[in-house]
């Protein structure tokens, strides 16, 4: 059970980053320039403390910088269509997409590439964390933002697939931490490579773009670091539905230390995802 408390408290971590994504795009907006200032900026806050958890030692093999790479890549992608996503918004459909995907492709993976079982536990969670998720979905005009959503999905989706695919892997690689900091590393470069490129804007980082860069790019990255070390005893398609379904729990409750009050769909949506994890934790 200690590693349930494990994920949900990366879960608890999760739930916190979207206001500091939403904090960001308020202060500095969307676009390809703030998805880099902000992964730049997430990166090196991020960086810093997985340095101090690993006594400023750092790791290296080739397996674990490409598969840093490919994290790197995935997770500058996944940055630029929410900035995107939450500059059109419809929010419900942003979080349906970002979670959905980050439940089932994690899970469909497991089971088809890692030889995870199917369990009726599983299964059965899935299902109701699905239902769950589409409880909050509102109608309203994404405004063209189709595009944005399915990278949300898939993107979000594999950042699960690779921290599964880096666990399994019989090659030579770094520890859980090292490899955390080493996948920071190459996003902060790769990140400040692109910014340094990219056509300057006239916009100002004020207090509340560094708050947002901190508070995401500490939270993200050891919320990571705990699901990489979780994921070599729970199985993919047992730890993804769990935080999404804690995710939903804990920004609904936070929500009511915001003007947003949840409504009755989101509260049936917590009720759903709470039988999901009960289902999951104790049906085999």
């Amino acid at each position: 059970m200690i590693y349930y408390g494990l994920i949900t408290l990366a879960t608890a971590m999760f739930s916190v980053m979207f206001f500091f994504n939403q904090l960001f795009q308020k202060h500095y907006g969307s676009g390809l320039r703030a998805a880099l200032l902000f992964s730049t900026g997430s990166g090196v806050a991020g960086l810093i403390v997985l340095l101090a958890i690993n006594g400023f030692s750092f790791e290296y093999t080739h397996f674990s910088l490409l598969m840093a790479i490919l994290t790197a890549l995935n997770g500058l992608g996944f940055t630029f269509c929410s900035l995107k996503a939450l500059g059109k918004i419809n929010l419900s459909l942003y979080s349906l997409f970002s979670m959905l995907g980050g439940m089932a492709l994690p899970f469909v993976s497991g089971i088809l590439f890692h030889n995870e079982d199917l369990t009726l536990g599983k299964g059965i969670c899935f299902v109701i964390i699905t239902l769950a998720l589409l409880l909050t979905v509102e109608k309203g005009e994404n405004k063209g933002g189709t595009v944005y959503y399915v990278g949300i999905f898939v993107l979000n989706g594999m950042s699960g697939v690779l921290s599964k695919i880096f666990t399994d892997a019989p090659y030579d690689k770094a520890s859980d931490t090292g490899y955390s900091i080493l996948c920071a590393v190459v996003a902060v470069l790769l990140s400040l490579i692109l910014l340094l490129i990219v056509r300057p804007e006239k916009k100002r980082i004020n207090a509340g773009t560094v708050v947002s860069m901190i508070g995401n790019g500490v939270l993200g990255r050891v919320a990571n670091w705990i699901l990489l070390i979780t994921l070599a005893v729970l199985p993919a398609s047992a730890q993804y539905p769990f935080v999404t379904g804690g995710t939903m729990i804990l920004s609904t409750l936070l929500c009511y230390f915001t003007p947003n009050k949840p409504r009755w769909r989101e509260i049936a949506a917590v009720i759903l995802s709470f039988a999901g994890l009960l289902v999951l934790v104790f049906v085999p």
